[in-house]
């Protein structure tokens, strides 16, 4: 049988172009309207999509007057999401280094209810100086250290999703007994960053807890997702790199106690869809032209942490800080650096490959040849899926559900109908197993 397709919708805005807001096929004061984004959950529920992801970060950004790419935060956002839909996944971003494990936990268990089981965390670890700056830190933490806390969070808020037994929720009025105390546990976790007693105040939820997502790319970055995540973001350019990323995490599983089938590899891809190829091609250059080059500039700039916009946009890159000396961003600035060399582009035309997916793989045609080519590369070995980032909102959305989704369908390499009503459901992802070694809490 041929391998089924997972796709989630990651959603930003009016559009991942950086000039999506600026270009006639969208509504500009969408970024603003509750109503718009839930339209968007709805149109993927519509194509049977997997889920949809919000990213977010903690700070405006760096050049406001051009564009903020993130104004709500995530799960707020898809609370409203999960009243207007009832079957498509719920995935969120919150960061690691500026949240505590006992109030996320809660937080994600809240919507947990909310959504009937819909939801997915994507653990980042905050590499900005701007948001460090937010929460009274002068610079960034060191790369090692984030991801030591990020490993110690996920442990606490695992324990803290474990701390109510499958079925600890009784509700029998005639014996005034709410819930069985026997199955309600402290998780006493004592660790380098955080002490947290628990047990959470939040019962199980239909999937057990949250689905773990993770998108980063360094060699901790990798780490924690073979020992964590269930389905990984990426960020890889040709089928080589794809196979040679997928290979290499999916090897890491079995260090971890891990099978290759427990994790789900989606590497991101902008599609801008025509009638015929030419018009594809032409549509991605009308979003090209529109970029704003000071707001790209700093859009480099922050990527390396070295200030870039007085840079030449018909020159090459010059030198940039050595990969041992990124602290923020490892693995994008690695893909950036690769990009430019790779291709031998000039500013100019680095800032337009940018512009539509900040790196992830841009692709113009038609629905036919979209198709093709993510099948050519679950085939490959190099993705068992796709983060699909629509360049605008909420039409290149629809045009993915309405024309490359039957497609798909139609191959057998897509759903038809949901058979599941969790995010878990939908990935193929086990219901995880209470912890055997609770200790009940006091009744």
């Amino acid at each position: 049988m041929a391998r089924q397709l997972h796709l989630n919708a990651f959603l930003m805005g009016v559009g991942h172009h950086e000039a999506a807001w600026r270009h006639p096929r969208t509504n500009e004061h969408d970024v603003l309207d509750i109503n718009h984004f839930v339209r968007l959950g709805q149109i993927a529920e519509r194509g049977r999509l997997d889920s949809v992801f919000f990213a977010d970060t903690l700070a405006i950004g760096p050049n406001p007057r051009r564009n903020v790419a993130a104004i709500f935060e995530p799960l707020t956002l898809l609370a409203a999401i999960a009243g207007g839909t009832s079957r498509v996944g719920l995935i969120a971003t919150a960061s690691t280094g500026y949240n505590h494990p006992f109030t996320l936990a809660r937080a994600f268990a809240s919507l947990e209810h909310i959504s009937g089981g819909r939801t997915g965390w994507n653990i980042v670890t905050s590499a900005g100086k701007e948001e460090a700056a937010n929460f009274g830190y002068d610079s960034i933490p060191d790369h090692a250290g984030r991801y030591r806390r990020a490993e110690e969070f996920v442990d606490i808020a695992n324990q803290l999703w474990d701390s109510w037994g499958d079925d600890s929720v009784v509700l029998d009025v005639e014996q005034a007994i709410f819930a069985d105390a026997d199955q309600i546990s402290t998780i006493d976790h004592v660790g380098e960053h955080f002490s947290v007693r628990g047990p959470l105040n939040s019962p199980r939820s239909a999937q057990g807890r949250p689905v773990l997502v993770q998108a980063g790319s360094s060699e901790p970055g990798k780490d924690l997702a073979a020992r964590h995540a269930e389905v990984v973001f990426t960020a890889q350019r040709t089928i080589t790199e794809g196979r040679e990323f997928y290979d290499d995490l999916k090897g890491r599983l079995i260090g971890f106690g891990r099978n290759v089938d427990d994790l789900q590899i989606l590497p991101g891809i902008v599609p801008f869809i025509g009638a015929t190829h030419a018009e594809a091609v032409a549509l991605e250059r009308e979003f090209t032209e529109l970029i704003s080059p000071d707001y790209a500039l700093r859009q480099l700039s922050h990527v390396f942490n070295v200030d870039l916009t007085e840079l030449s946009l018909d020159a090459p890159l010059p030198d940039l800080p050595p990969e041992s000396e990124i602290e923020g961003q490892k693995s994008r600035s690695t893909l950036v650096r690769q990009l430019a060399a790779n291709d031998n582009l000039t500013t100019r035309e680095l800032l337009g490959k940018l512009g539509g997916g900040r790196g992830h793989r841009t692709i113009a045609g038609t629905a036919e040849e979209i198709a093709d080519d993510l099948i050519a590369w679950v085939d490959a070995g190099a993705a068992d899926g796709f983060n699909v980032m629509p360049p605008y909102l909420p039409g290149g959305l629809e045009d993915f559900v309405d024309q490359v989704v039957p497609i798909l369908q139609k191959r057998g390499r897509f759903r038809t109908d949901y058979s599941a009503s969790t995010l878990r459901g939908h990935y193929g992802i086990e219901l995880p197993a209470h912890r055997a070694e609770a200790v009940p809490a006091s009744a």
